[in-house]
Parts: structure tokens; C-alpha cells; sequence
């Protein structure tokens, strides 16, 4: 294959839409299936205290999506179902595939602001320590943590997002 451009931002937004479906899907399946069938056990761990709530959620949800892009990424379809149906690959600065330890690098910069918001969230859902003003201190800077990887993408020729920079990476298209 050769490269013929960078990934077009409207092609990286689309791949993403897609991939949100995804996740979407798994999460209608935890929620529906998982969470139903073993209720007792899971309900007091989003009950009980922030953490517990926190850590939860990042077994059952973060965790998962996150394989599903750190494997897809690494391995040899350099890309999840959205990119490759956007024709999008997930190469190193040599144009050549990531292995899997910048794939979780960029994978965990990437998701960074969900699990920040995750934090904020479960901390104004449940007592804590914090103080109302800090959770939404953190709220806000995870509302400029997204904007700035809605924005960057746009202010550099390779459309290279701020993860994209941090785990030496580029979105690219191929013929």
C-alpha cells in the first residue's frame, strides 16, 4: 500500500461516529445483559463510594473499548472498524505499523478525558472529599481537554491530534 495523504479530518470525525457506534452497542450489551443478570453484585459497586463506582466502570466499559483500539490499532488492520471503513491507518512517524505499546500510549491519552470526566462525574454523584467547585474545576478543564482534540487536528498539515503527537503517530490514507 502506499501513502497517499494524511487522514482527512471529516474522514477521522466519521471513523470515530463509527466507532462510537460500537461502543454504544457493547454498552447496550453490559447494561442489558451484564448488569442485569448479576445486578446484586454490581449494584452496591456503583453505590457505595466514588472509587468503587470508578473503578467499576473502568473494568466494564474503559477497559474493553480500550483493547478494542489498542489491539486494532497494533496489530496488522492498523485501525478499528471505523477507520477501516474510512479507508484510515494508524502508522508511526516511518509510515510503518505501531506495535502495541504506542497503541496503549496513544490509547490512554486518547481516552484521558473520559476517564478524568468519569472521575468528575461519580464525584458529584456520590459523597466525597472534593469540594463541589473542584469537581466542576475538573469538568471543565475535561470540556478544554475535548475542545483542544476537536481543534488541533485543524492547526497542522498531517491533521494530527494531540495524541497523535504525545505517542509519535499519524492517521493516514491509503491507496
Amino acid at each position: 500500500m502506499i501513502i497517499t495523504s494524511y487522514a482527512p479530518y471529516k474522514s477521522r470525525i466519521y471513523a470515530f461516529l463509527l466507532d462510537y457506534l460500537v461502543i454504544v452497542l457493547y454498552g447496550i450489551f453490559v447494561v442489558g445483559t451484564i448488569s442485569f443478570v448479576f445486578r446484586s453484585y454490581i449494584t452496591p459497586l456503583f453505590s457505595s463510594s466514588p472509587v468503587s463506582a470508578e473503578l467499576t466502570g473502568l473494568m466494564m466499559m474503559t477497559i474493553p473499548v480500550s483493547l478494542y483500539f489498542i489491539l486494532s490499532e497494533s496489530f496488522k488492520w492498523q485501525g478499528t472498524l471505523g477507520k477501516r471503513k474510512m479507508g484510515l491507518y494508524v502508522v508511526d512517524g516511518e509510515g510503518k505499523r505501531i506495535g502495541i505499546v504506542r497503541s496503549i500510549f496513544r490509547t490512554a491519552i486518547k481516552f484521558l478525558p473520559w476517564e478524568v470526566a468519569h472521575f468528575g462525574v461519580w464525584r458529584l454523584m456520590l459523597p466525597t472529599e472534593f469540594s463541589q467547585i473542584t469537581i466542576f474545576i475538573i469538568l471543565n478543564a475535561v470540556n478544554l481537554m475535548i475542545l483542544l482534540y476537536l481543534i488541533i487536528p485543524l492547526t497542522n498539515k498531517k491533521k494530527k491530534n494531540v495524541y497523535d503527537w504525545i505517542a509519535g503517530t499519524e492517521v493516514v490514507s491509503r491507496r
